[in-house]
């Protein structure tokens, strides 16, 4: 980037304004937000969005998966756009953060240039993609999965979740399923920020994280059936108990975890437990353990050793066990362009920074298939997330979308 462009800024206010505009939109329970994928509340944040991308003289794209395509035109507009963004559904515990400031930087990157009259030659887009947290509908990053051709569009639209309904389904219902083709759109590059979702920044007082790597994820869905019975009269040793089944599961999931310390993770956050009364044993659970590492060859030996483990302890209990593989991805090494322009970046800003892998899913980690991607985070309060209290200061957010801006930016070219 040219030397009289180095002091630009984004309008950090307005940045966050926009944040808690948008949080008022499917408000939580204790300050954070339930704006889940393909309700009503995702609705409506959808159409404020779209309000704020049309005011900033975008034109907006929708796809068959519902993905937003925020468009500012390039002077060479025939040049592959630079996409930029994240998601904006939430957890049904949510933040006002995670995703969320991914796509809204993305909008004032546009804003910012308006303000500025600078053009760039390459167009550029602010994204925002469906069903990234897979809360709802499983699998987590479904539409960019759809995208980059790692999932069916047929499959993605027949997900149902807990009451047995459709994902292609609600997204007709909310009025958001366009009509173009899903993966279609070519990709000069993209770009995403996100709170970092862990510690790490906050605790070494750093202000950028310049994401080099994503982990691998893999999420099986174990289902363990026993004998439904009477807690009180049922004898111990003719118990055929399901929820006791899963603590032993559980246990095996921590010590393959603990295994192959310290950057391999383990744990199970989706348990249903049948029929979940005081006083039945259950007869049957269904939950998700969740396996994560920055190395492929970790994974595929923690999920070997989960099946067969898992399948030892149900069959000894005299329990019947069913394995299926709801979820995951490879370990992702992101554009080593990218990577140095968010670096470079940071240094031109004066920012502190650090190379980071990122320890959570994101939409990126599938584009990074189909273009030359990269991320940037910012800390986020005693890295706490996927949670109501998650929070992150002003100054931290307006430091992300700086590092973003010029990132962006300077990939897309500036018109002298």
């Amino acid at each position: 980037m040219s030397a009289p462009l180095e002091n630009l800024r984004i309008n950090g206010d307005r940045l966050w304004d926009s944040l808690m505009e948008m949080a008022k939109i499917g408000p939580g329970v204790a300050g954070g937000n339930n704006r889940q994928t393909l309700t009503d509340e995702d609705a409506e944040g959808r159409r404020l969005f779209e309000t704020w991308c049309k005011d900033a003289g975008c034109t907006m794209g929708l796809d068959q998966m519902g993905n937003m395509f925020a468009r500012r035109e390039g002077t060479e507009p025939d040049a592959l756009p630079v996409y930029v963004g994240s998601h904006l559904d939430t957890q049904p515990t949510g933040g006002k953060y995670d995703g969320v400031l991914g796509v809204l930087a993305g909008l004032e990157i546009i804003r910012t240039l308006n303000d500025l009259g600078i053009q760039t030659k390459h167009p550029i887009v602010a994204t925002n993609w469906t069903n990234e947290e897979g809360t709802r509908f499983a699998p987590a990053m479904l539409a960019s999965g759809v995208f980059a051709g790692i999932h069916g569009q047929d499959w993605a639209y027949a997900r149902k979740d807990a009451k047995g309904l459709r994902f292609g389904d609600e997204l007709a219902r909310i009025g958001w399923r366009g009509e173009e083709e899903v993966g279609a759109r070519k990709m000069h590059a993209f770009f995403e920020l996100h709170i970092e979702q862990g510690p790490i920044l906050e605790a070494e007082g750093i202000d950028i994280g310049v994401v080099t790597h994503g982990q691998g994820l893999s999420w099986t869905q174990i289902t363990i059936l026993g004998k439904e019975s009477h807690t009180g009269s049922t004898p111990m040793p003719m118990r055929r108990n399901a929820g006791l089944g899963m603590a032993r599961v559980l246990e095996l999931v921590d010590e393959i975890a603990r295994s192959h310390a310290p950057d391999a993770v383990g744990a199970a956050g989706h348990i249903d437990v049948y029929p979940n009364s005081r006083n039945v044993i259950p007869g049957k659970v269904v939950f998700t353990v969740d396996l994560r590492s920055p190395e492929l060859a970790v994974i595929e030996d923690m999920e070997r050793r989960l099946r067969a483990g898992a399948q030892k302890i149900c069959d000894d209990m005299g329990l019947g066990v069913e394995f299926e593989k709801v979820g995951g991805f490879d370990p992702v090494t992101f554009d080593e362009a990218c990577v140095s322009a968010v670096r470079s970046a940071a240094e031109r800003l004066g920012y502190s920074h650090r190379n980071i892998i990122s320890g959570a899913g994101h939409d990126a980690c599938w584009i990074n298939r189909m273009a030359p991607t990269a991320m940037v985070m910012c800390p986020c309060v005693d890295g706490l997330s996927h949670n109501e209290a998650e929070e992150i200061s002003k100054e931290w957010s307006t430091a992300g979308a700086e590092v973003l801006f010029h990132a962006v930016v300077e990939t897309a070219g500036i018109v002298a």
